[in-house]
C-alpha cells in the first residue's frame, strides 16, 4: 500500500487529501482550511501567500489526526491549484506583493497598449493575434490574463517590480516553498500565453516575450506535471508536519487535473466542472482556437493531447451569493428564525442542500425568470469584465424559490452555451462527466441533463477530483500506474442522469432568451461597471 498527499489549492480554501494507491485510488482521509479572497474597488482581486501556506499547514496536521497513517509513510506530495494567478517572488522565494488572482481585472490600460490597439479581430491587434496564434495556438486577449497583471505591476508598482526574481503561478509558489526550487509545469507555462506549444519547439517563446515586454529572466524552468520537482526541505517539512526529503511532484492546474481526476483521459471525452468557477473541457489531439468564442486548446498532461477549454468566471460562486444574500434573512424582519440543520423533522447537512431541494417546488423554467451568472464578468463565449448578474422577468408572482431555481438554471444555461460553442469546431461527448461541488447535488445534476439534453455522469466524491488527478500523477511518477491512459480504469461512474424530454421546450425557450441578454445590455453594463 502506497500513500500520497495531494493539496487542492482553490480560490477560497485548500483541500488536503491522503490517498492510497494499490490497484485503485482511494481517499483515506481529508481536511480543509480557508483563506481570504480580497476584492478591491478598482477591479483588483488578491490573495495572501502566507494564508495559503498557513491553511496547508493547518489542514495537514488536522488530516493526520483522523488517520492511523503516519506522516513518514507518505511516499510523495503534489498539488492541484487555481491557475492564471500572478505570484512575483524575490530570490528567497518570498512574494514581493500579494498574489493577484485569476479574477483580477485591473490591467485595462496594459491590455489596450499591448494587445487591443490598431486593427483588431476579437479585441486583439491583428499582427499580434496572428503571431500569438502561430506560436501558442491561443492569444492573451483577456484583461485577467497573467501577462497584463505582470505589466500592471511593472507600470504601477516599480519598486515591487524591481525586486522580482521569478514569475510564478499559485501552485509554483507552493512548490517553491516546499522545495526551494523555482519551476513551472508545462500547463501553467502555457497559461501565461508566452509558451511555444508547437510540437518540437515547446518552451518559453523569446519572440512573444519581446512582443509583450516580458523579461525572460523572470521566467522559471519548465518541467512536466509528472516530474519530481524536488524534495521537502527541513523547514517546509517541520511546518507542514511531514517528513523531510519527501518527494514533491510537479502536479498541475485545476483545468488540467480535474479532467484527469474525472476519468477523462481519451480524445473526445468531455467533462463539465462547477466549483467557484465553471468550465467545459474536451480532450483533443491538435491545437484549436475559436477566437470569437474565447475557446482555445490548452496544453494537457499527456504529450500530444490538449484540453479544448471554455470557462465561465462564476458558477458555484453564484449559489454562494444566493445563500448569503437571498436565502438568508439579512435584515432580520422575521419573528422567528429556524436553523434547518438541527431540530427539524428532516435534518439537512447544509443550507445548500436545503436550497437545492426547495427549488424543486418551482416549475422547470423558474416561472420565466432568468438569471445571468456573470457576477465577476465573463470570459466565454464573450470577454466582458464589466458584465454583471441579473434577474430578468421578475413578476408579482415571483418568489425566492423561483429566483433560487433561476440561479441554478442560469449556471446550466451558460454551461450549455459553452458546450454548443465547442460543438462548432469539435465533437463533444454524448455523455458529460460532471464534477466539482455542484455535482454533489442530484438536483443540479438533473438540471444539467435536462438543460443540455445530454446524459450526465458523476463519480465518487466529485468535489475532490482535482486531488484525485494529482494522486494519479504521483502514481504515474512513482511507477504505480502504467501511464495516464490507464487512469480512467481507476475512476468508475457512480450515477447517471438522463434528460427529461417533458421539460425540453421550456428550457429551450428560456435558453434562447438567455443568450440575448448580454448583447442587449452590454452598453448598460459598461456604463455602470467600467473600471
Amino acid at each position: 500500500m502506497t500513500y500520497v498527499l495531494a493539496y487542492d489549492i482553490g480560490t477560497t480554501g485548500v483541500k488536503t487529501c491522503l490517498f492510497s494507491i494499490d490497484g485503485s485510488i482511494r481517499l483515506v482521509a481529508d481536511a480543509q482550511a480557508g483563506y481570504g479572497l480580497y476584492i478591491l474597488p478598482d477591479g483588483g482581486a488578491e490573495q495572501d501567500a502566507d494564508e495559503w501556506w498557513a491553511a496547508m499547514c493547518q489542514s495537514t496536521r488536522a488530516l493526520f489526526q483522523k488517520t492511523a497513517v503516519r506522516p513518514d509513510q507518505v511516499a510523495a506530495v503534489s498539488f492541484c491549484s487555481q491557475m492564471q494567478g500572478l505570484v512575483l517572488v524575490d530570490k528567497e522565494g518570498k512574494a514581493v506583493r500579494r498574489p493577484m488572482s485569476y479574477m483580477d481585472q485591473r490591467a485595462t490600460a496594459e491590455i489596450r497598449d499591448g494587445m487591443a490597439f490598431g486593427g483588431q479581430i476579437a479585441g486583439a491587434n491583428v499582427v499580434n493575434l496572428a503571431k500569438s496564434l502561430a506560436i501558442t495556438g491561443a492569444v492573451s486577449s483577456s484583461v485577467k490574463d497573467p501577462i497584463w497583471k505582470y505589466k500592471w505591476v511593472q507600470s504601477h508598482e516599480p519598486e515591487n517590480f524591481a525586486r522580482v526574481y521569478k514569475w510564478l503561478d499559485v501552485k509554483e509558489y507552493i512548490l517553491c516553498r516546499c522545495t526551494g526550487e523555482f519551476a513551472m509545469t508545462e500547463d501553467s507555462a502555457y497559461s501565461t500565453f508566452l509558451y511555444d506549444s508547437r510540437p518540437g519547439k515547446e518552451g518559453w517563446s523569446q519572440e512573444l516575450c519581446r512582443m509583450c515586454g516580458v523579461e525572460m529572466a523572470h521566467l522559471p524552468k519548465i518541467i512536466r506535471c509528472t516530474d519530481r520537482a524536488g524534495s521537502l526541505t527541513d523547514t517546509a517539512a517541520e511546518e507542514l508536519g511531514l517528513a523531510p526529503g519527501t518527494p514533491v511532484f510537479g502536479g498541475g492546474g485545476d483545468a488540467t487535473l480535474i479532467g484527469i481526476g474525472a476519468g477523462c483521459v481519451s480524445v473526445g471525452n468531455t467533462h463539465i466542472y462547477c466549483g467557484t468557477s465553471g468550465w467545459v473541457s474536451t480532450i483533443v489531439d491538435k491545437r484549436l482556437v475559436d477566437v470569437d468564442s474565447m475557446i482555445a486548446s490548452i496544453v494537457g498532461v499527456q504529450p500530444g493531447y490538449y484540453n479544448y477549454f471554455a470557462e465561465m468566471e462564476t458558477a458555484g460562486k453564484c449559489l454562494e451569493w444566493v445563500k448569503d444574500h437571498l436565502a438568508l434573512d439579512e435584515i432580520g424582519i422575521y419573528l422567528e428564525k429556524k436553523n434547518i440543520t438541527e431540530g427539524q423533522e428532516k435534518i439537512y447537512t447544509s443550507l445548500y442542500d436545503y436550497m437545492t431541494e426547495t427549488v424543486q417546488k418551482a416549475p422547470a423554467g423558474a416561472g420565466g425568470v432568468i438569471f445571468t451568472p456573470w457576477l465577476h464578468g465573463n470570459r466565454c463565449p464573450f470577454e466582458a469584465p464589466e458584465a454583471g448578474g441579473m434577474f430578468f422577468n421578475i413578476r408579482l408572482e415571483t418568489g425566492k424559490t423561483e429566483m433560487i431555481r433561476a440561479v441554478l438554471e442560469g449556471v446550466c444555461y451558460h454551461l450549455r452555451w459553452m458546450l454548443e460553442c465547442q460543438d462548432k469546431k469539435i465533437k463533444t461527448s454524448p455523455a458529460l462527466r460532471f464534477v466539482g461541488g455542484g455535482a454533489l447535488s442530484t438536483v443540479t445534476c438533473q438540471l444539467l441533463a435536462d438543460i443540455t439534453g445530454r446524459q450526465v455522469e458523476t463519480v465518487a466524491q466529485p468535489q475532490n477530483v482535482g486531488s484525485v488527478g494529482a494522486a494519479a500523477l504521483m502514481g504515474v511518477g512513482l511507477g504505480l500506474i502504467d501511464g495516464l491512459s490507464a487512469v480512467g480504469n481507476f475512476i468508475p461512474v457512480t450515477a447517471v442522469y438522463e434528460p427529461n424530454p417533458a421539460d425540453k421546450a421550456v428550457y429551450d425557450r428560456n435558453f434562447s432568451v438567455f443568450k440575448t441578454l448580454y448583447k442587449t445590455n452590454n452598453r448598460s453594463f459598461a456604463l455602470l461597471n467600467r473600471i
